[in-house]
C-alpha cells in the first residue's frame, strides 16, 4: 500500500486492468477443466473403465490442482517477498499458461495409454501451483501499487477479475458444445479451451511484463528491510494470530464461493428438479452478479472500512442464501432472480483481501497470506463438497445453513481483526 493519500492515477488504473485481465485468464485455465471433465474422462482413460469410476478418477486429477496449491503459494510467496512481486506475479501466469496449452496438445489414452493420464495429473499439478502463486500474489501486488484509501477497489477489482474467468470457462464450454457436435467435442472440440487459453495466458505474460514493481517492496529494498532466511518461518513464529484470523476468513470465502456458485447448480437438479439448462443459466447469471458485487463491496471498504463491509455483506448473504433456498422450494421460476441476488451478496468475499493484506506487515506479507489462503483453502475447500452432501441427506435447507453458519463466523471474528490489524501496524505495515 503507497502511503500517500494520493488520486488512483493512468498508472494505478492500468495495473488494475492488466492484473484482472490475467488474473481472469489464469483462473479460466484453471477451472476449464471441469466443464470438459466427462469428455476428458472418456479420453484419458481405459474405455472399459466404468462409469464412476472414470468420474472419480477425472474428478480426482482436477482435485490434484487444489492440493498442489499450498505448495506452490508458498515457493512463490518465498520469491515475491524476497526478490520481488512481479517477478512471481509473471511466473504464475506463465506456470498456468504452459500447462494449459500442453493439455491442449495433449495426446490421449488410445495413442499412450497409462502416460496420457500421469501427464494430465503432472499438467494439473503444475496448474495448481501456478493459482496458488497467482491469488495471494495478485491481491498483495495491486494493494501495494494504489493509494492506502483505494485498496477496496483494488482488491475488489482483481477478485472480479478471478470471478470473472469463471463465468469466461462457463461461457466458452457453452459455445463449443452449442456449435460442435457431441462427436466433434468428443474428437477434437475439447482441445479448443485449453489452447485458447495457453495462447492468451502467454499474452498476458507479456502484458505483465509492462507492469512496475510495487512501491512497498522498492521501499524495503531501499531500506534494506527485506526479510532474511524464510519468510515462513517469521510469519508461524510471529503472526499466528494474523494466520489464524486469515484461515477462518478464507472459510467463509470457500463457503460462499463453494456451496453458492459451484455446487448450487448441481444441488439445485437434485433437490428441487430444476433442468438442467435452467440451472446453468441461472449460475451464469449469479456468476456475473458476483463479479459486479466484488467491485461494489469492494468500493464500499474504502468508503466504511474493510470490517464494517464485511459484517453488512455477511449479513446480506445469509438472508440471501436462505431466500433463494426458500424461495425456489416453493417456486422454482424464481431461481434466476434470487440466484442473481445471492451471487451479488456473494461479491462479499471482495472484501476478504483486504482484510488478508492489512493482516501482515510487508516484509513477510505475501507468504502471510499465501501459507494462509492456500492450506486454509486446500483444507476447506476440498471438504465442504463431501461435508454439504451429507447435510444434504437431513435437509434440503442444508446448504443454506452450511452458509449462513460461516457468515456467522465471520461476524464473530471481527473483533480479532482489529487486534490483528493493530499488531500489525505496530509491526511496520505500510497504509
Amino acid at each position: 500500500m503507497s502511503g500517500s493519500e494520493r488520486a488512483l492515477g493512468r498508472n494505478d488504473l492500468r495495473t488494475l486492468v492488466l492484473a484482472a485481465l490475467g488474473g481472469a485468464l489464469e483462473f479460466y485455465d484453471f477451472i476449464i477443466f471441469v466443464f470438459f471433465a466427462t469428455t476428458i474422462g472418456q479420453l484419458f482413460f481405459p474405455p472399459d473403465t466404468p462409469d464412476w469410476l472414470r468420474q472419480f478418477q477425472t474428478y480426482g486429477l482436477f482435485a490434484a490442482g487444489y492440493f498442489a496449491r499450498p505448495l506452490g503459494g508458498v515457493l512463490m510467496a518465498h520469491f515475491g517477498d524476497r526478490s520481488g512481486r512481479k517477478r512471481m506475479f509473471m511466473l504464475s501466469v506463465l506456470l498456468m499458461a504452459l500447462p494449459t496449452l500442453v493439455i491442449g496438445l495433449l495426446p490421449t489414452w488410445a495413442t499412450l495409454g497409462h502416460a496420457a493420464p500421469l501427464l494430465l495429473l503432472l499438467m494439473r499439478i503444475l496448474q495448481g501451483a501456478a493459482v496458488g502463486g497467482e491469488v495471494p500474489g495478485a491481491w498483495t501486488f495491486v494493494a501495494e501499487h494504489v493509494p492506502a484509501r483505494r485498496v477496496g477497489l483494488a482488491c475488489g477489482t482483481l477478485t472480479a477479475g478471478l470471478t470473472a474467468g469463471i463465468l469466461l470457462g462457463s461461457l466458452v464450454a457453452g459455445a463449443i458444445n452449442r456449435e460442435l457436435s457431441p462427436a466433434q467435442v468428443l474428437d477434437w472440440g475439447w482441445r479448443i479451451p485449453f489452447l485458447l487459453g495457453g495462447v492468451f495466458g502467454l499474452g498476458a505474460v507479456f502484458l505483465r511484463r509492462m507492469l512496475a514493481e510495487t512501491p512497498v517492496f522498492e521501499e524495503l529494498r531501499r531500506r534494506r528491510a527485506l526479510v532474511e532466511g524464510l519468510p515462513l518461518r517469521r510469519v508461524l513464529a510471529g503472526h499466528r494470530g494474523a494466520v489464524l484470523y486469515s484461515m477462518l476468513l478464507t472459510w467463509v470465502l470457500t463457503a460462499a464461493i463453494v456451496v453458492v456458485i459451484l455446487l448450487t447448480p448441481s444441488l439445485m437438479q437434485g433437490l428441487f428438479r430444476i433442468p438442467a439448462a435452467a440451472a446453468l443459466g441461472a449460475n451464469s447469471l449469479a456468476t456475473l452478479a458476483l463479479t459486479i458485487g466484488c467491485v461494489v463491496f469492494g468500493i464500499a471498504a474504502d468508503r466504511i472500512g474493510a470490517a464494517r463491509a464485511l459484517a453488512i455483506g455477511c449479513a446480506l448473504l445469509a438472508v440471501s442464501v436462505l431466500w433463494l433456498y426458500l424461495g425456489v422450494a416453493r417456486d422454482a421460476t424464481h431461481l434466476p432472480p434470487l440466484y442473481a441476488l445471492a451471487g451479488f451478496c456473494v461479491g462479499v468475499v471482495g472484501v476478504i483481501p483486504v482484510l488478508l493484506v492489512q493482516a501482515f506487515p510487508p516484509a513477510v506479507r505475501y507468504s502471510g497470506v499465501s501459507f494462509a489462503y492456500n492450506v486454509a483453502y486446500a483444507v476447506f475447500g476440498g471438504l465442504t463438497p463431501q461435508l454439504v452432501s451429507l447435510m444434504v441427506l437431513r435437509s434440503p435447507l442444508a446448504p443454506a445453513w452450511y452458509v449462513v453458519a460461516l457468515c456467522l463466523l465471520g461476524l464473530i471474528s471481527l473483533p480479532l481483526a482489529r487486534r490483528v490489524v493493530l499488531r500489525t501496524a505496530g509491526d511496520g505495515a505500510l497504509a
